[in-house]
């Protein structure tokens, strides 16, 4: 299941948020090319090689610009530093990695500040992070190239570095940030909109068919939605099924949960 999300609530923007899933049997790289074809703009995602023909430079109709996701990084180093994991895990505590840990705190200091910034302007943001942010980017980048230089490339905090750095142009997309304030420093807006999938696969395992794939998806780009607007969905839904025969197509918008409301309902049945 993919899902690509709209969210510009963090840069107080004026679109609304959305989510949209799509489902392909595979995580094939010709999924994510068939679905942007024809968009171009910045995609927030994860380091996932099925992306890479979207960032080529000669793409039509232009190239996408990746902004990678610092929880993703973040997690690398954490579950090398997480004690009480490797409790569960029946690790000794000897084992937890100080570089790891000291990585870190380094990027939570990152997060402390993007916290303080939800639901400013753009502008705002920008600014903000050139003066707090950037500064501790660029002694993050110094410490960790310096960290790397002492270790030997199969050592497990390596390989974590190596995730930000290892394939050229991605240090850049982890920084792209810094000089957007409408970026996010995560795609955790993604990640939570497949929650729902996540915590029904111990409930369900399969789709049953591709139609059944596809109508699922289709039924979570509804529901999603609907609770990113802060709409009950069940409310929603009932009431747009029940308008939707009596209702001009023009007027279909009106049902979008962005535009629905309960009690504009309420007053167009008492009129």
């Amino acid at each position: 299941m993919w899902t690509y999300v709209r969210d510009d609530r963090p840069f107080a923007g004026g679109a609304p948020p959305a989510a949209l899933f799509h489902f392909s049997p595979d995580r094939e790289k010709t999924h994510p090319n068939r679905y942007l074809a024809g968009w171009h703009g910045t995609l927030q995602a994860d380091a996932y090689g099925g992306y890479n023909d979207l960032y080529r430079a000669d793409r039509s109709p232009a190239p996408v610009h990746s902004a990678l996701c610092w929880s993703h990084a973040r997690r690398k180093f954490f579950e090398l530093a997480d004690i009480a994991g490797n409790v569960r895990k029946g690790k000794p505590a000897h084992e937890i990695s100080p570089v790891a840990l000291d990585a870190v705190a380094r990027i939570d200091a990152l997060f402390d500040i993007e916290r303080g910034l939800i639901g400013m302007p753009a502008k705002d943001r920008l600014a903000a992070r050139q003066q707090h942010a950037r500064p501790l980017v660029e002694e993050l980048h110094d410490w960790l190239m310096a960290q790397r230089a002492q270790m030997s490339k199969h050592n497990p905090v390596a390989k974590a570095i190596n995730y930000m750095f290892e394939k050229e142009g991605r240090w850049e997309a982890f920084t792209r940030f810094l000089d957007d304030g409408r970026l996010c420093l995560s795609n955790n807006a993604a990640e939570r909109a497949l929650r729902g999938i996540a915590l029904g696969r111990k409930a369900w395992l399969f789709a049953g068919s591709q139609r059944g794939g596809e109508r699922a998806a289709f039924m979570y780009s509804l529901i999603v939605t609907a609770k990113m607007n802060d709409i009950d969905p069940q409310a929603w839904l009932a009431d747009v099924l029940a308008r939707m025969p009596g209702i001009p197509v023009s007027r279909l918008p009106e049902l979008l949960p962005w535009n629905w409301s309960v009690a504009g309902h309420a007053r167009q049945v008492a009129a």
